[in-house]
């Protein structure tokens, strides 16, 4: 008969094989079908989701336009010709041209580079802002608590577009993807460091920290190697979703004419272009609303299916 051997819960499991008088344990062997970690299970379930492998393929493909975009097209997304505006489509110009004469195909291929840096430079900016006030938070306690939570209600009070807008307007002529990612990063942190504040403050309760504490570890090593390795999945979530919503908040800025420069190519100022043509010429409003929508929708699905694989008894509720 067989009997099953957990050694570190959820780490490693071992089938074995008794003898049929029950003495003792022929053979062996590791159970490779049972997850190792939670990080491990976390990815049997996604995997086994429609919808993951949707928003997977999707970023895949938003990934491939911004760091390939020759793979998708050769023609300069600056190029324009101004006697050719808003043609339909053609043999050289699938999506046809827009106002300008410029290449909508190309522009649309191109601006998920621009779109998407923003996108990952502000989530990385906002996670390590946000981490470490929260962590601290949680973690220390009392006056540094009170001190950092007061702080962040300061930054909650402000409108989070429309503090972009006023500080994009102050520095209207040095803007680029810094200044867009800096901005936009200011304003967007105090939502990820309360999450982590309150993961942590939930975490730090465990026996393995009071263990970790009893055997003297240093509090600073007890923080970066237990509480926070086990408060991530919430930071996870949050983040994934968080890059998505960042794109629309460059797409709005760009829209108003306050984000990226005109020079810039971006699903945002196309946007804003199109507006002057929707009436006579729809479909170059089309394309790059449905790109920037579909990069949205993709980060915000695996947003989704990540919380609901890291926190099943949620999912089912």
């Amino acid at each position: 008969m067989n009997k099953t051997i957990t050694h570190l819960p959820g780490q490693e499991r071992w089938v074995a094989e008794i003898d049929e008088t029950g003495l003792g344990a022929v053979d062996a062997v590791r159970d490779e079908s049972a997850p190792r970690s939670v990080m491990g299970e976390a990815w049997v379930a996604m995997r086994r989701r429609p919808m993951f492998w949707v928003s997977a393929a999707l970023i895949l493909l938003v990934l491939l336009m911004a760091l390939l975009p020759k793979l998708f097209t050769g023609v300069d997304p600056n190029f324009c010709e101004t006697g050719r505006s808003l043609e339909g489509p053609s043999a050289g110009h699938i999506f046809g041209l827009n106002k300008q004469g410029c290449d909508i195909y190309a522009r649309v291929i191109h601006g998920a580079g621009n779109s998407l840096a923003v996108g990952v430079l502000t989530t990385a900016f906002v996670v390590l802002i946000g981490v470490a006030f929260g962590a601290i938070a949680g973690y220390v306690g009392g006056w540094m608590d009170s001190l950092l939570s007061r702080l962040t209600d300061i930054f909650f009070a402000v409108p989070f577009v429309l503090g972009a807008i006023v500080f994009m307007q102050m520095f209207k002529d040095s803007r680029n993807i810094w200044m867009v990612m800096l901005v936009l990063g200011v304003f967007g942190w105090p939502q990820i460091a309360r999450i982590t504040r309150g993961a942590v403050m939930e975490t730090k309760s465990g026996e393995y920290v009071a263990a970790a504490r009893a055997i003297g570890v240093p509090e600073w090593r007890i923080l970066l190697g237990h509480v926070l390795p086990n408060a991530t999945a919430p930071i996870i979530v949050y983040a994934t979703v968080a890059l998505g919503t960042f794109i629309v908040a460059e797409a709005t800025l760009s829209f108003l004419g306050l984000g990226l420069p005109s020079s810039e190519v971006s699903w945002g100022g196309d946007i804003a272009t199109a507006q002057q043509t929707i009436r006579t010429s729809p479909m170059t409003l089309f394309y790059p609303s449905i790109a920037l929508g579909l990069t949205v929708l993709s980060f915000i699905m695996m947003g989704d299916v990540i919380r609901d694989a890291l926190n099943p008894k949620g999912a089912k509720r």
